[in-house]
C-alpha cells in the first residue's frame, strides 16, 4: 500500500453514526451452555435496547432456532445463520476502515485470544458475512488472516490516532514474530493510523485477553479518555492502574494537546466459582443516539452512569445488567460490534 492510499484510509470512531450493531446468539455448544437462559435474557436485553435506535445483526449457530420472535423490534433484526464458536463479536468481527469513501472490511486473524480457546469457526465470521451479502456491494474484503488482531485490543479516535496495550499487541502467541516496530508498521498500514498510544501498565484479575484496552481506557471523543481508576492502596491494581493513570497523563493528541482525562470507579469485585471476574465500567458501548453502560448490581453502577450522563449530554445513557456475561470474564462492549453507516446492504 503507498502512502496517499495510508493517508486516505481511516478507523472511524464508535460515536460516529452506525448502521447496526453485530452480535452472536449464544448456544448450547458454546461456554454458556451451563448457564445459556440467563445469558440469552442479558442478549435479550442488549438487542431490545440496541434496536430501539438502529439494526442488529446477529449471528446464529446453524443447530440453532431461528431467534428472531423473541426480540422487541423484530423488524430491526437481521439473521445470519453461521457456524460460531463463542460469542465475542468484538474479537472476531470485521474492522471496517473507510478508504476514499469507500469501506473496507479487514479481516484479520482471530486466534482464540493467543491460542487460548478454541477459534475456528470464528474466524471465518467476516468471509462468512461476504458470503451472506450482508455489506453494501462497494464494501469489499482484505485478507489479514496472517496477523493476529481483536477488536477489543484497539481504539480509534477516528482521526488516526490508535489506543492500545503493549501486553496484549506484544503477546508472543499473537503476533511474537514481529517487533513492536514492525506491529506497528501494520497497524498503521492496515488502519491508517499515523500515531499509535502504548499503554505499559494495566490490567483486571480474572481478565484472559491480556489487557484488551476496552477493559482499562476508552476514547469517549478525540480529546477525551475515560479510565479506570482505583485509590484504595489495598486493592491488587493499586500500583498498576495508577502507572497507567500517569502514562496517560503523558500523552498528546496529534495536535500535541494533553488528553481531558475522566476516572471510572473501580468495579466492586464481582466472584463466580470462588474466582474474581474482570467487571469493569470501561466496557461501555456507543450506539446512535446512546451509551450503554454494564452495571454489575453495585451502587457504583449508578455513579458510572452519572460520569457518562455528563461526557455524553446528548445521548440516553442506559444500563444494562452484566453479570450473566462477565461469568465468562467478558462484558458488554465484548459481546458487540458497531458497523458503520452505509457499510450494510439496504434489506428490503
Amino acid at each position: 500500500m503507498d502512502r496517499q492510499n495510508r493517508k486516505n484510509r481511516i478507523l472511524p470512531a464508535e460515536w460516529e453514526s452506525q448502521d447496526a450493531v453485530l452480535l452472536a446468539w449464544p448456544h448450547e455448544e458454546t461456554d454458556w451452555e451451563p448457564m445459556l437462559q440467563e445469558t440469552r435474557d442479558c442478549f435479550r436485553k442488549i438487542i431490545d435496547t440496541i434496536t430501539r435506535f438502529e439494526d442488529v445483526v446477529l449471528l446464529v449457530d446453524d443447530n440453532d432456532q431461528n431467534p428472531s420472535s423473541r426480540f422487541r423490534f423484530p423488524e430491526r433484526l437481521q439473521i445470519v445463520k453461521v457456524p460460531v464458536n463463542d460469542t465475542w463479536a468484538r474479537d472476531f468481527g470485521p474492522l471496517l476502515v473507510k478508504e476514499n469513501r469507500k469501506y473496507i472490511a479487514v479481516d484479520f486473524k482471530f486466534n482464540g485470544w493467543g491460542l487460548k480457546f478454541a477459534a475456528d469457526k470464528d474466524n471465518l465470521i467476516t468471509q462468512r458475512l461476504f458470503e451472506n451479502r450482508i455489506f453494501s456491494q462497494d464494501v469489499v474484503r482484505e485478507n489479514r488472516l496472517n496477523f493476529v488482531l481483536e477488536g477489543g485490543s484497539i481504539e480509534s479516535d477516528g482521526k488516526g490516532t490508535v489506543l492500545t496495550t503493549s501486553r496484549c499487541l506484544l503477546s508472543p502467541n499473537r503476533n511474537g514474530r514481529y517487533s513492536k516496530n514492525e506491529i506497528e508498521d501494520r497497524l498503521k498500514q492496515f488502519l491508517g493510523a499515523n500515531n499509535i498510544l502504548w499503554l505499559e501498565n494495566g490490567y483486571l484479575a480474572g481478565d484472559d485477553t491480556d489487557s484488551h484496552i476496552d477493559t482499562l481506557a476508552r476514547f469517549c471523543d478525540p480529546g477525551t479518555i475515560v479510565y479506570i481508576k482505583t485509590d484504595n492502596p489495598e486493592d491488587e491494581h493499586f500500583e498498576a492502574l495508577n502507572k497507567m493513570e500517569n502514562q496517560l497523563r503523558k500523552f498528546k493528541t496529534t495536535e500535541g494537546k494533553s488528553y481531558n482525562l475522566i476516572p471510572l470507579p473501580m468495579a466492586d469485585p464481582v466472584y463466580h466459582n470462588n474466582q474474581c471476574l474482570p467487571a469493569t465500567y470501561a466496557n461501555f458501548l456507543i450506539i446512535n443516539h446512546a451509551v450503554l453502560v454494564p452495571f454489575y448490581n453495585s451502587p457504583k453502577d449508578i455513579e458510572a452512569k452519572k460520569i457518562f450522563e455528563k461526557i455524553f449530554p446528548n445521548r440516553e445513557v442506559i444500563g444494562i445488567d452484566c453479570r450473566p456475561l462477565i461469568k465468562q470474564n467478558g462484558s458488554l462492549h465484548c459481546v458487540t460490534m458497531q458497523l458503520p453507516q452505509g457499510s450494510l446492504r439496504k434489506q428490503v
